[in-house]
């Protein structure tokens, strides 16, 4: 005899939304009342009820692989010429090559007002 399934041990199927579908989406008062009580905790900062003593610690690997986060301003665009090999070499790292270009000049530009601060 096989095992039963009860409708509610099957996984809730997962519905593919846009951002389009979200925000015309109608929400219920229950829902906007939930969105409201989170916002307000959010706003408050108040984390004291959390628990994080299951969170295991990040290892030195981690660590050192983590990227700073800068903030979020306007780019310009603009136009540079590259040397195919310096194109060759940042694509072959990944996706966000033109990302990475801004990065590498900001950590310079960063370095050297470091260094002329300290004159």
């Amino acid at each position: 005899m096989g095992k039963k399934s009860f409708a509610s041990s099957q996984p809730a199927e997962l519905k593919s939304m846009s951002s389009e579908d979200i925000k015309s989406r109608q929400w219920t008062e229950k829902e906007r009342q939930a969105l409201r009580n989170a916002s307000e905790r959010q706003a408050s900062s108040d984390e004291s009820s959390l628990d994080f003593s299951e969170i295991p610690r990040l290892t030195e690997k981690q660590l050192s692989a983590l990227v700073k986060l800068r903030d979020a301003k306007r780019k310009v665009a603009v136009s540079v010429r590259l040397d195919p090999q310096v194109l060759s070499w940042l694509r072959a790292k990944g996706d966000g090559h033109l990302t990475r270009i801004n990065d590498i000049l900001v950590n310079l530009m960063e370095a050297e007002r470091r260094i002329g601060s300290r004159r």
